[in-house]
């Protein structure tokens, strides 16, 4: 089996492309920030975490995203992701443990918004997943809409992946989306990661 390696713009976060689904096409990503959510999750999660240095795993449609400890050189530990993930696929198991909880695409419903309130967070929505998601997921991670303020015109979102302690992050959230939202989307005030 030929995995692909890529790295992203977060130094300790490498993407890893086994040429096969992961999660499959339309399904939306899942981290891992530790240990006990990869046990209680996803067995290849689990195995990810069992090579020493591996500080974060997130799953994408057709992709891995390892993040390791700053103290850990990724010489001494890709050989062994890409070893794990080799044998997991390897052997047919299943990437998610049965019944494992699935991610929302937000964190709060439409239905907590009315009228115009509402039709600025589809359009919120509708820009990150047709604009932004993309690209990020091309470096390894996600971007999740959490929440919008009206009455301030703050709108919150949660970094997955690679992007998740990425030195640029607050430039991407700044710069790029905040930017674009404010550009299409009038009541956007700023952007802020949500915590």
């Amino acid at each position: 089996m030929f995995i692909q390696t890529e790295d992203t713009p977060n130094p300790q976060s490498m993407k890893f492309v086994p040429g096969r689904p992961v999660l499959g096409a339309g399904e939306l990503g899942i981290d891992f920030p530790t240990m006990e959510t990869a046990a209680a999750g996803s067995p290849l999660a689990a195995l990810l975490f069992e090579t020493d240095g591996v500080m974060g795993v997130y799953l994408g449609a057709d992709f891995i995203t390892v993040t390791k400890a700053e103290a850990v050189e990724w010489v001494h530990v890709k050989p062994a992701i890409l070893g794990a993930i080799a044998d997991f696929f390897t052997a047919g198991l299943p990437v998610l443990t049965e019944g494992a909880a699935q991610p929302s695409a937000a964190a709060t419903s439409l239905d907590d918004y009315e009228g115009e309130d509402r039709e600025v967070v589809e359009q919120i929505i509708e820009l990150i997943e047709t604009r932004v998601r993309p690209a990020v997921a091309a470096d390894g991670g996600d971007i999740v809409f959490k929440h919008f303020e009206p009455r301030t015109g703050v709108v919150f979102l949660s970094m997955q992946g690679a992007c998740a302690g990425c030195p640029s992050s607050t430039m991407t959230l700044k710069s790029g989306i905040e930017n674009m939202l404010k550009h299409y989307v009038p009541e956007v005030a700023k952007v802020e990661a949500a915590v």
